[in-house]
């Protein structure tokens, strides 16, 4: 980065309104201090770096040329929004960022006005964008809907979905596409940009809008030849033909970074008379941060590093990770069985499934961001015999339901869902919890449901799911690194619906899902300590339940607890439903259930997280012996 001036701008911009009394000129100044801040701010808290790096200067156009926030800006996914926290009021608390009782690492709507609308997941954005447009164009009202979404978020169909309903909104919707992976545009320069500046004036938009009129005048073949001309003309230009037959106004490409062309180029558009219309920004990912630059993630995502250097702080050695434990199985069984294959949307590295695609490129499938596509062409490849491997984290799964219920399980094909990201994770927050795939899944007919209690019983889970031909099978397992355990040198085939007991005890019994068994395993320890003797069983499946071993569970102890890393609805809500139906409760049995609270939790560290979610071993034994106190008195509860 080139040096700076002295007299620091930034200090005297809080708002977007302070912005927009700086001269045009000073702008490459404020930009330059902007992404020094940013870097310096991701150097001390971790998080996305790259992508905010990448529009510094579109987000500091943005704000000196609309209104905001009457003008409502939507950042699509809002990973690349630190920038615009800091240029928002926020800048005194950007080094809190992802961190407990911190700012959000994306936009969130209860943090500041400048937030309309929050997000976290992909290819929302224009949907939303127009909802504000539309919503004052029916009130009358000024504002308009200004939508920043990337050229990867556009591989998902509900961007073009919202694009096709656009022309309600008129003038109002403004998208400005956001390519930094230069998958749409040939490269831009002086030529481009000063056809964007033309095209987007009110002049040339007035020749055309006279154009246009005059073109209804005349026989229908020569209107229809001019608007093909004209059509024409801007395509090969400038490209955008698709843009336009979905309704818009398009301009571009144009270079994302030079502020001399976007400054006029946006203040055209915000007084366009046509509309809706699509900017078409050029952008460089990590821009400006040489380490970012040369590294193949451009620094997407980063833990704490040294400013100067570029060097992450590394974790210290520990267990291998989840997602890698169960990449590298997968590979083992592909080696095989030629009929497994892996799909993933848009996460190769953060399912495990490089190593997959690095083994065989030929059955290795990364769908884009469409993860309703990437189910229903999962369900294809079983109904033709293969052995297909779903690999999507629980949250983005959500949005696959309708796929999973209607092309999965009614059709009883045998997808392997590979559900990473489950339960609580950290510095992400509520938008990528995994929080009730569990609830989601385990209510549907055919469903096998399981959940890894480490990483050992992850390799036999992947295992068995490849063996498992019958209906479609899930496997559950959280982020980051494994407990410690050994890996298997060969993985067991596992009985479907048969949990097993890990500690025999009489008078209190656990009955975990997950990996809540080590916590289940300290609490036991303390509950020995009171001579209260623990039986800790891990479960393994939330669907098909071993009925039998609960049934024993629930008649030999004075007590038992079912614990979870899942919202109400789940397993705990399963094994009630059971004892009811069995008529155990009805004999005064003292069951209770510990899962997710009823609140979407704030980002923190998981186990702070997990301790506020009484999910711990804390939390277990204090319900225990709360359940025997109750009982020595004579009142029984049923915490559901």
């Amino acid at each position: 980065m080139a040096d700076l001036p002295s007299t620091p701008l930034l200090d005297t911009v809080s708002t977007p309104d302070d912005l927009r009394k700086l001269r045009p000129d000073q702008l490459r100044q404020l930009a330059d201090e902007l992404r020094t801040e940013t870097i310096s701010a991701v150097g001390t808290t971790g998080g996305h770096l790259g992508s905010g790096l990448g529009v510094v200067e579109l987000t500091t156009a943005i704000h000196y040329v609309f209104d905001t926030p009457r003008d409502r800006l939507v950042w699509d996914v809002g990973h690349q929004c630190y920038p615009h926290k800091i240029l928002t009021g926020r800048r005194d608390r950007i080094r809190t960022l992802r961190q407990g009782g911190g700012l959000s690492g994306f936009t969130k709507r209860s943090e500041s006005e400048y937030d309309p609308f929050g997000a976290a997941h992909s290819s929302t954005s224009i949907s939303a964008a127009l909802g504000f447009a539309v919503a004052n164009k029916i009130a009358g009202t000024p504002g308009k809907g200004i939508a920043v979404i990337g050229d990867g978020a556009m591989s998902a169909g509900m961007a073009y979905e919202a694009m096709n309903n656009a022309a309600q909104a008129g003038n109002r919707l403004v998208v400005i596409l956001n390519d930094n992976d230069m998958s749409i545009a040939p490269p831009v320069g002086g030529l481009s940009a000063y056809l964007s500046r033309i095209v987007s004036s009110r002049e040339f938009l007035g020749f055309r809008d006279l154009a246009r009129k005059l073109a209804k005048r005349l026989p229908r073949p020569i209107a229809s030849g001019m608007r093909k001309t004209d059509e024409f003309a801007r395509g090969m230009t400038m490209g955008g033909t698709l843009f336009e037959e979905l309704g818009f106004y398009y301009v571009g490409p144009i270079d994302g970074h030079n502020l001399e062309h976007l400054i006029p180029v946006l203040e055209n558009v915000r007084d366009a008379e046509e509309g809706p219309i699509l900017v078409h920004v050029v952008t460089k990912k990590g821009k400006g941060y040489a380490p970012a630059e040369a590294a193949a993630d451009k620094y997407h995502g980063v833990q704490k590093f040294d400013v100067i250097s570029g060097v992450q702080t590394k974790a210290p050695p520990g267990p291998p990770q989840y997602q890698n434990v169960f990449g590298a199985q997968l590979v083992a069984e592909a080696a095989k069985d030629p009929r497994i294959c892996a799909i993933t949307a848009a996460m190769p590295s953060g399912t495990g499934l490089d190593a997959f695609a690095k083994a065989y490129p030929d059955r290795f499938f990364d769908v884009g961001i469409a993860e309703q596509h990437g189910v229903t062409f999962a369900a294809g490849l079983a109904a033709q015999g293969m052995r297909p491997f779903c690999a999507i984290y629980s949250t983005f799964l959500q949005r696959a339901y309708d796929q999973v219920v209607h092309d999965v399980a009614i059709q009883n094909l045998p997808v392997r869902f590979a559900i990473d990201r489950a339960g609580l994770v950290g510095a992400d927050g509520a938008t990528h919890a995994g929080s009730f795939d569990v609830t989601y899944l385990a209510t549907l007919p055919n469903f096998v449901v399981m959940a890894a209690a480490d990483e050992a019983e992850l390799v036999h889970m992947t295992h068995t799911a490849a063996q498992y031909d019958t209906g479609p099978i899930a496997v559950r397992y959280p982020r980051g690194n494994g407990t410690g355990v050994a890996l298997p040198e060969t993985p067991q085939l596992l009985e479907i619906g048969k949990g097993r007991v890990v500690r025999e005890g009489k008078k209190i019994a656990i009955l975990s899902l997950g990996t809540r068994l080590e916590e289940a395993l300290k609490a036991a320890e303390v509950l020995e300590a009171k001579g209260l003797s623990t039986t800790v069983a891990d479960l393994r499946f939330a669907k098909p339940l071993d009925v039998d071993l609960i049934r024993k569970l629930l008649t030999t102890h004075e007590v038992a607890v079912t614990i979870e890393e899942n919202s109400v609805g789940g397993f705990g809500a399963h094994v009630l439903t059971m004892a009811s139906d069995e008529g155990l409760i009805d004999g005064g049995l003292k069951l209770r259930t510990l899962r997710l609270p009823d609140v979407y939790q704030d980002q923190d560290k998981p186990e702070v997280q997990y301790a506020e979610a009484g999910l711990d071993a804390t939390a277990l034994v204090d319900t225990v012996l709360k359940a025997l106190r109750h009982n020595s008195g004579g009142v029984a509860e049923a915490r559901a």
